[in-house]
């Protein structure tokens, strides 16, 4: 059977390979990462350190208090401490409320979803005006699972410098974690991007990280068909597999730069090329 086709991660092998993969792209510079309180970013703070030590480091965290949970915002802040690296906490409340107001009043009616991306999309924007001011890296936090089902905000938490937790799925991430010791009440928690009150992943995708990761991993990885999977996991699994394909096809866009138009170019010596 597949279901534990995950099974087996080496945790000291993935860690030796971010480190030197965030070590590589950061070179001499240093670098920042959003905070939230979540096992992905605690995971890719701690490897960031890990890699370029603390003094390297900044940590930004950046609640909302009509979405992010207080214990979220303490369980950010003890991390970094616990870390040793500096951190700043930015209250995003006020601006994201303005910025909602004002895009919504050119809108028919407002909406849960548009909302809450607009919290990821600002703090993307202040993750890089710290960045810009201070000549930093900006590191994402998305996983693997998360960039191929496409759950993440475009050009928002999907809009950041480097991905070292793209090559690990989500229940990868959480033996990661262990590995790294991060605390247990982090490692425990419900999946979450908080980008409005009661928000949960798991329910909000309709299907469990271990089921998305299985899934995943035999369609990408071991190159299995549809059907092939649903005969070794069990008919049940026939609709799961067609939830997570759909969600990969649908979300194909936030994976490719913008495409735009080939248009004829004319050459001086009157051939014509085409070009973009």
């Amino acid at each position: 059977m597949l279901a534990g086709c995950l099974t087996g991660f080496n945790a000291e092998l993935a860690t030796s390979k971010i480190c030197d993969f965030i070590r590589s792209k950061v070179g001499q510079r240093r670098a920042v990462v959003g905070l939230s309180g979540g096992i992905d970013s605690a995971v890719a703070a701690t490897l960031s350190v890990r890699s370029l030590g603390r003094e390297k480091v900044l940590a930004l965290v950046m609640p909302d208090s009509a979405a992010t949970p207080k214990e979220d915002v303490n369980d950010a802040i003890a991390l970094a401490e616990s870390l040793g690296i500096d951190y700043r906490t930015i209250d995003i409340t006020q601006a994201s409320k303005t910025i909602t107001e004002i895009a919504s009043a050119a809108c028919e009616r407002k909406d849960k979803v548009a909302e809450g991306n607009v919290r990821a999309r600002l703090r993307m924007t202040i993750l890089y005006y710290v960045a810009n001011s201070e000549g930093r890296i900006v590191i994402g936090s998305g996983d693997r699972s998360e960039l191929m089902i496409g759950y993440f905000t475009k050009y928002g938490d999907g809009g950041v410098d480097l991905l070292p937790l793209g090559c690990i799925y989500k229940t990868q991430v959480r033996e990661l974690a262990k590995h790294l010791g991060i605390p247990q009440r982090i490692i425990r928690k419900e999946s979450s991007p908080r980008l409005w009150e009661g928000q949960t992943a798991e329910s909000e995708l309709g299907i469990s990280y271990e089921d998305i990761d299985t899934i995943l991993y035999c369609l990408f990885d071991l190159r299995m068909k549809k059907h092939e999977i649903a005969r070794e996991l069990g008919p049940n699994y026939a609709a799961k597999v067609e939830r997570v394909i759909r969600m990969v096809r649908e979300s194909t866009h936030k994976r490719r730069v913008p495409p735009a138009p080939k248009v004829p170019m004319q050459k001086a010596d009157g051939r014509v090329r085409t070009g973009v």
